[in-house]
């Protein structure tokens, strides 16, 4: 909202999949908008294709599988996801698991996702044992899905996660276990920066840059809205890993376990 304000454009939300794609038609063969910022974009997605053959401006935060098409702004979710798994790594870990986003979201495609497990398979595939979990967006369920992961991979000693809503359940689980982060167990993401913060302690993070996202795909269409023609601009952006206070080398009486 306050990007848009300061390009002067008003905003119009409108949700879409399931009954809400009759909205986004009429939104989009309607012409109701001058410009279109799509997000919760999917690796095949209808949208972005729709809004490609409609002519209407548009920019995606997020990106499908065809990298070249349209104009969008993301976050490298697949080199991050792999930098946390190097970083663990580092510290001497041999066994971790990513904690995703919902499964109905790995099936449908949602680039975070896939792009996050993509990445995390990578960087383990070599020296580590990895295991990939899902788990919905919400604490309860990060506490359900940490003592799940915790019960069937007792030897597990680190945590890779997008799954920011889940944190505080997780850090539930893992205190009620009564594995003490970081010495006897790391956590590691890829959130917003204000989950890292609120985790206790404080969550070594690639702190997502939301602001910046969006500041940068309303720019990007403003630029499209006033020349169509302007040649389509796709920006990935990478985040440092902030070092705070959830990772450690694992106790050799982890390792050993």
């Amino acid at each position: 909202m306050d990007a848009a304000s300061r390009h002067e454009l008003d905003v119009v939300l409108s949700p879409s999949g399931g009954e809400h794609d009759r909205s986004f038609e009429r939104m989009v063969s309607g012409r109701r908008v001058d410009g279109v910022i799509l997000m919760e974009v999917r690796l095949q997605d209808a949208r972005a294709a729709r809004l490609q053959r409609s002519g209407l401006p548009f920019v995606a935060i997020g990106h499908t599988a065809d990298t070249a098409t349209g104009c969008w702004v993301d976050l490298d979710y697949e080199g991050l996801a792999a930098r946390c798994v190097h970083h663990l790594a580092d510290l001497g870990h041999q066994a971790i698991a990513l904690v995703n986003r919902p499964q109905e979201f790995l099936d449908s495609g949602y680039g975070p996702a896939r792009r996050a497990l993509d990445g995390f398979n990578a960087a383990a595939a070599r020296s580590l044992a990895a295991r990939a979990f899902c788990c919905p967006d919400e604490a309860t369920a990060g506490e359900v899905c940490t003592q799940d992961l915790l019960a069937t991979h007792p030897g597990i000693t680190g945590i890779v996660t997008i799954n920011e809503a889940a944190l505080p359940g997780m850090e539930r689980e893992l205190r009620r276990s009564g594995r003490a982060v970081p010495w006897q167990f790391s956590v590691i993401g890829v959130v917003g920066r204000h989950w890292a913060e609120e985790f206790q302690p404080p969550l070594t993070a690639a702190d997502v840059p939301i602001s910046d996202m969006a500041e940068r795909a309303v720019g990007l269409l403003a630029e499209r809205m006033a020349d169509p023609g302007t040649p389509a601009r796709h920006v990935l952006l990478t985040r440092p890993i902030s070092l705070r206070a959830s990772t450690a080398p694992p106790s050799p009486s982890r390792i050993d376990s």
